[in-house]
């Protein structure tokens, strides 16, 4: 089974960027689908956007779009979310979680995943 490790968070400036990563491990990594979901005071568990890494499909929340970007690097097993143009209401929990790869485009709601990291914190703050 893979396992996952989620890195990057910190404090940003409101209208600033961060990368966040998902490095994983204990399996091969292009047959599972990574997805980053995020989870933040006083609501629930929301998704953000997932990648196939057998194909590149990638797929994002219709509100996520624009400011959030997914990739992955298959020879460092790890898939990207890169933030921009941050905002207070993207503070939270950051975590990434996967699923075996079913050949469909990849789904980024939570009921999907089996396997899940531990999050990395964003707080954007001045």
């Amino acid at each position: 089974d893979v396992q996952l490790q989620a890195s990057g968070g910190g404090l940003v400036q409101p209208g600033g960027s961060v990368r966040l990563s998902c490095a994983a491990s204990g399996s091969r990594f292009d047959d599972y689908v990574i997805g980053w979901f995020r989870l933040a005071p006083g609501k629930g568990r929301e998704g953000v956007g997932c990648v196939s890494t057998k194909d590149g499909n990638i797929g994002y929340a219709a509100s996520m779009k624009g400011r959030f970007t997914i990739s992955s690097d298959s020879a460092e097993a790890t898939v990207y979310l890169q933030m921009n143009r941050l905002k207070a209401e993207d503070t939270a929990v950051y975590y990434c979680a996967a699923y075996r790869w079913t050949g469909f485009h990849c789904s980024y709601y939570a009921s999907q995943y089996d396997y899940w990291g531990q999050g990395t914190q964003v707080t954007v703050s001045s």
